[in-house]
């Protein structure tokens, strides 16, 4: 930390006294997804259930998604052509954790996060709200704790933020040691994470007490003791779903160049809304939004689909992932990668019956999110989070291992700028 704290090792007096702010960053960050999220419910029930009411149209019906997606993607040009900051960063030349943005295009990006989340957009909010946040604290904390090193805020705005987003401030620690234990500055790593993970919890703690988690309940039957076959059968799986993302990696940049040629982001948003509007009158409403509480459905709605059916749905969601992240919708792409890694072991769970659905899910679950964000830990997290069985995890544990290997060279979804940099880590 600057201003004469010692960077090899911070004392604890020193992070006793930072543990009001890390407290306050945590609850700000849960307080502004929170906020979002909800405003976003609201606009959603306007789009989706009372102007349809209001014409007598049917919401679920092919011209209305049409109609809805399109009129989204003209609406989020627009305040990206001539909103002060044009929206916040392209989403697909951003990772997770990235640089802050300017206070002047958190408004622009607040509202095209709205349209994102309210219509239908498959993107997540995990990247805007990262950046809306760590904006907003930022200002926040240079009028009220000058001292306090801008990297460490950052680091616990990100912290806070994941920790509201997956409801544990274990998902936060997770992401940030990779983070921390690249950093140049030495000290043991838990006195470098101390501060974003009391940050993570206390924004985990926020929406878990003002909201709910953002993935829908799946009700899977547990693994129980695992057998050696199952070691087989989620590496399989974990890897097809790992080589969909990949596959859909390959044509990320080629088609993000596409729609630039247009160069006006009124003209290549648009296009990409009318697409989207498109894909999402084939896949259904299923194929719609970011994709957590449409997974739970799926899942508990497996029977009532055949196997050609959930082929048509897993290259819909994917098409429209590739379509808003390159397009210049702004949002993140770990929730529906999560969504293709479940729908990915649906598949395989309804061709070959003999494979537990839990393990088929958790396996998909984990090698498309470990193809989309080339971090282990956050993918067994998560997906051991999302099936809710963890007698998995020994065997994920196995299974993330040829998966790592199969994408560790892969290209991602994501493209690169000239002035890239990341987030480094701040020694506290």
């Amino acid at each position: 930390m600057a201003n004469g704290t010692d960077e090899a090792s911070p004392t604890v007096a020193t992070l006793v006294r930072l543990s009001v702010p890390a407290i306050l960053v945590g609850v700000v960050s849960g307080l502004g997804l929170f906020l979002v999220e909800e405003a976003a419910h609201l606009l959603k029930g306007v789009l989706w259930t009372d102007l349809p009411s209001l014409f007598g149209l049917d919401p679920d019906s092919r011209w209305w998604i049409f109609a809805v997606l399109s009129v989204v993607g003209l609406t989020v040009g627009l305040i990206c052509t001539f909103a002060p900051g044009r929206g916040g960063r392209d989403s697909a030349t951003v990772e997770l954790l990235a640089p802050p943005i300017p206070l002047a295009a958190v408004p622009g990006l607040i509202l095209v996060s709205l349209l994102v989340l309210a219509g239908g957009v498959s993107l997540g909010p995990e990247s805007p709200i990262i950046a809306i946040n760590t904006a907003i604290v930022l200002a926040l904390v240079v009028r009220l704790w000058p001292r306090i090193d801008m990297r460490l805020v950052v680091l616990m705005t990100a912290a806070g933020t994941i920790g509201a987003l997956f409801g544990t401030p274990v998902a936060a620690a997770l992401v940030l040691t990779g983070v921390v234990a690249t950093a140049s500055t030495g000290g043991a790593l838990w006195d470098r994470l101390f501060l974003p993970l009391l940050a993570a919890a206390a924004g985990s703690l926020t929406m878990r007490m003002i909201d709910g988690p953002q993935f829908g309940p799946t009700e899977i039957p547990p693994l129980g003791a695992p057998h050696p076959s199952d070691l087989l059968a989620g590496a399989a799986v974990a890897c097809a779903a790992a080589l969909v993302i990949l596959a859909g990696a390959a044509v990320f940049r080629p088609l993000h160049a596409s729609f630039r040629r247009l160069r006006s982001p009124l003209l290549y948003t648009t296009l990409g809304g009318v697409i989207l509007g498109c894909l999402g009158a084939i896949g259904g409403p299923v194929t719609l939004f970011k994709g957590g509480q449409q997974m739970a459905d799926l899942v508990r709605h497996a029977d009532e689909h055949t196997t050609v059916q959930l082929l048509l749905i897993l290259a819909v969601k994917l098409a429209a992932l590739l379509v808003a992240a390159t397009s210049g919708f702004r949002g993140g792409r770990i929730f529906p990668a999560i969504f293709i890694g479940a729908a990915t072991g649906l598949i395989v769970a309804s061709l070959i019956p003999e494979v537990p659905l839990g393990l088929a899910l958790a396996s998909g679950i984990l090698g498309a999110v470990l193809a989309e964000c080339r971090d282990g830990w956050i993918a067994l997290f998560i997906a051991a989070v999302v099936v809710g069985d963890i007698s998995l995890l020994s065997v994920l544990c196995v299974v993330v291992l040829p998966v790592w290997l199969l994408v560790m060279r892969a290209p991602k979804m994501l493209i690169p700028t000239a002035s890239k940099q990341g987030v480094s880590g701040s020694s506290v």
